[in-house]
This record gives structure tokens, sequence and C-alpha cells, in this order.
């Protein structure tokens, strides 16, 4: 599980599909309304204060996207109160839901994203963003359907990692290399 502070009242919580494996959970369980799911909710939210030295009272919006085979991105909102706040621990919790379909895969060298292409081919897509920052390559594949998508992922990760960083610090900070068909495009020159 990873922790970002996004600005002084929100902060963003990775949590990959180990470890909700390892705390015996699924990603079907945030639809349930379990136990499992609120005492890993406020663990979580335990562990940002703890990291972050704020202080998680009253209510708090949280949105739950999901990255299918990589985990899940949390972002918790947490309410400005000018009101008098009660010392009762009382979180009121507001839970969105939304499907990411981006794939976002980080590798150290390019002759890995070659070699990805060559095998993402073999299933027929020939689609993707190419980014570069720091040294690194990141491939972005959005907009595929959902019963492509794990099979994409897996393959991905025979070559790279799941990137913990978002699309919009790549839009920001990194530079476009390839912006569309990128599987094709790298075939087409590097095959």
């Amino acid at each position: 599980m990873r922790l970002e502070r996004l600005n002084y009242n929100k902060i963003k919580i990775f949590i990959t599909l180990d470890d909700l494996f390892d705390r015996g959970l699924t990603k079907d369980d945030i639809w349930k309304d379990s136990i499992k799911w609120h005492q890993l909710f406020h663990d979580m939210l335990n562990e940002a204060s703890e990291t972050f030295d704020v202080e998680i009272q009253g209510s708090v919006a949280v949105e739950i996207f999901s990255m299918q085979a990589q985990g899940m991105v949390m972002i918790v909102t947490m309410d400005e109160q000018e009101e008098e706040i009660f010392d009762d621990n009382f979180i009121d919790m507001q839970v969105t839901m939304e499907g990411n379909v981006e794939i976002l895969f980080e590798f150290e060298e390019f002759e890995h994203v070659i070699q990805l292409a060559k095998r993402l081919s073999f299933i027929g897509f020939l689609g993707g963003k190419l980014y570069a920052m720091n040294n690194l390559y990141y491939l972005l594949i959005d907009n595929v359907c959902q019963d492509t998508q794990t099979q994409i992922a897996a393959i991905m990760a025979e070559y790279g990692n799941p990137s913990f960083i978002s699309i919009h610090i790549l839009n920001e900070y990194g530079k476009l290399v390839i912006d569309e068909y990128a599987v094709n495009k790298i075939l087409t020159y590097f095959q």
C-alpha cells in the first residue's frame, strides 16, 4: 500500500491486489458492505493519519478507481469543517466506484517495450501511447474491451511493472513519444 498526500485535505492511497489478498479481501468485497472492508478502510485512514500527521474526523468522501490487474486507487477527501468537531472519531463515508480501463506499465529499457509490442501484436493489439520520463518508458493502454484487459496486463507484467504514476503526471512532466497506435508504430520501426 502506498500513500501520497495530494493537498491539505486530500490523500491518495494505492493498494495492490496482493495487498487486498493478504488481508483476505477481493476487489468485489468493496461493493459489499463487509466488516473486513470497513476494517481495512479504517486501518488505511489510521496509517494515513499517522504518516501525514493529520486528524481524520467527520465526513470524508472516498473515490475508488479500479485499475484491473494492478489494484485500486482511493482518493480520500476530508471535509473542511468550520464548525465544532466532535471528538467521537466518527467517520461518515461516501464511496464512489469507477472502473478504470487504463493500464499503465513502466519499463526500464526500450528493448523491453519492443519485445512487449511483438507479444501484444500476437493477440491483435496494436494501440496504446508511449511516454518517457525520468529514464523510464511508460506504455498506456486504454479503451480496451473487458475481455482482453487481464490478458494485456498479464503480458505487460512479463516485461515491466505496474506504474504508480498517474497519467496526469505523465502528461504534465513526461514526454509523449508516440501518441496513438504505439504498438503498431514500434513494430514498424523496430522489427
